[in-house]
């Protein structure tokens, strides 16, 4: 099955990279906990630099909201924003190719053109 237009297109909108999903992920995954840049970039063993992008691209998408010491938590700004994540979190767990080509090819069109050109069958 192919990701639907809408869950295509939010997750081309909302995601700079897949260290953005995956940290959105994490989030969810721990709703119920605030986290720390720092805290997150030992839990996903990244860097600063990333998480901190991601973080800032996830405030303005409305999926992600800072408390006043500075922490992270999952929080949709709407319903409908919740049940595209959950969609989109569905589609990672049996087709992460996919969703990372759909990343990917939001910020390079033409990169994911010429792969595409090398694939051997469609998803």
């Amino acid at each position: 099955m192919a990701a639907t237009d809408s869950v295509a297109s939010f997750i081309r909108g909302a995601f700079r990279s897949v260290w953005a999903l995956e940290l959105l992920l994490h989030l969810k995954r721990n709703g119920a906990r605030a986290w720390s840049a720092d805290e997150l970039v030992e839990a996903l063993r990244g860097s600063a630099l990333i998480v901190s992008q991601s973080l800032d691209s996830l405030i303005r998408a409305g999926l992600v909201s800072i408390d006043e010491k500075g922490c992270a938590r999952y929080q949709p700004a709407s319903a409908e924003l919740e049940q595209l994540v959950a969609a989109a979190q569905e589609l990672y767990a049996r087709k992460p190719e996919t969703v990372r080509r759909i990343i990917v090819s939001a910020g390079h069109p033409g990169l994911a053109n010429f792969a595409d050109a090398f694939r051997l069958w469609k998803d």
